[in-house]
């Protein structure tokens, strides 16, 4: 009998040593995962790989994968305490330098090789923020334009996975034919949107202006500063628009302006995390970009044209898909 125990606790002791062996090779692959996110090292990533991953994730996929993740978060700054599953797979908490948080999810197989490689949202129900502006407030902009982002859902809009920028839009000019530009898009001045006016949509103060970033050459985005040339104006306590993308040197206002519904902020550019002209504006609770500040905007008044048909709307949030107008 007691040699059978000392069997019993010896596999018993075998396991553990074997859990904490596969924990440790998880916890390696993870920090690995980290670095060469952060570096942008997508071949010592592929590399991880085992078999069916490198088959169904392409260089250019993980290279798109990795690069909308920084684009929305920055680089990995911490790395939480994991929560394993079973003993190939773990979820770690990851904080990200711009303040969001995901989940890094990996499992091994059975030769250390990466299977599953995922970010996901932290498993939580999401925020309750469910603020809404009480500022009355028109389009920042003249004319027709389109909503390429926009809603409350990831497909509707990709800012919904960015705690800071939930429910912003990105906004373009589109040409009868559909596409955002005229010729071949080489150029900025190629789009539509481009040295268009962004216009106040109430009034306020101008509490934040940055200027003096350049245009991208399109297709080619900056992601050192993501805003890019941008405008955050105070209209009440707790309400803030924000403005980003702007053409170089084209802002019309400084900080502690007061401005006026309809006044001129500048001019529509591509500056920034952008590949295109476009106008990224957001409402939110605070004076700079914050966890859970962005705030769902409701326009008092616009025109808005969907699958052909054309409506007068009151107090609406558009959605992508929309041409709007003022």
């Amino acid at each position: 009998m007691k040699i059978i125990n000392f069997a019993i606790l010896f596999a018993l002791f075998s396991m553990t040593v074997l859990a904490q062996s596969n924990q440790e090779k998880i916890r390696q692959s993870a920090e690995m995962v980290v670095a060469a996110y952060n570096g942008k090292d997508y071949v010592r990533l592929e590399k991880e790989f085992n078999a069916e991953m490198s088959a169904a994730v392409t260089p250019l996929t993980l290279k798109e994968f990795v690069d909308h993740i920084q684009y929305l978060f920055g680089k990995i700054t911490k790395l939480g305490t994991p929560k394993f599953i079973g003993q190939a797979a773990a979820v770690f908490p990851a904080e990200f330098e711009r303040g969001g948080k995901m989940d890094l999810i990996i499992s091994l197989d059975d030769q250390g090789k990466i299977s599953e490689l995922k970010f996901e949202p932290p498993q939580q129900p999401k925020p309750k923020n469910t603020k809404r502006n009480q500022t009355k407030l028109a389009l920042p902009f003249k004319g027709e334009w389109f909503v390429f982002w926009g809603g409350d859902t990831p497909s509707e809009n990709y800012h919904q996975d960015a705690p800071n920028q939930r429910f912003a839009f990105d906004i373009v000019k589109v040409g009868a034919d559909g596409k955002s530009h005229k010729g071949d898009g080489k150029k900025n001045e190629d789009y539509y949107a481009f040295s268009q006016e962004i216009i106040a949509p109430a009034d306020g103060v101008a509490t934040y202006v940055v200027d003096g970033v350049q245009d991208n050459i399109p297709g080619e985005m900056n992601r050192i500063f993501v805003p890019g040339n941008l405008v955050i104006i105070k209209h009440a306590e707790g309400e803030y628009s924000l403005f980003a993308h702007f053409k170089q040197n084209s802002i019309r206002v400084k900080v502690g302006d007061k401005i006026t519904k309809g006044q001129t902020l500048g001019l529509c550019g591509n500056s920034g995390n952008s590949s295109q002209a476009h106008l990224h504006y957001q409402l939110q609770d605070a004076p700079f970009f914050a966890d859970e500040a962005s705030m769902k905007v409701f326009f008092e008044k616009l025109n808005v044209k969907r699958a052909g048909k054309a409506e007068s709307k009151n107090d609406y949030s558009p959605v992508k898909g929309d041409f709007i107008s003022n």
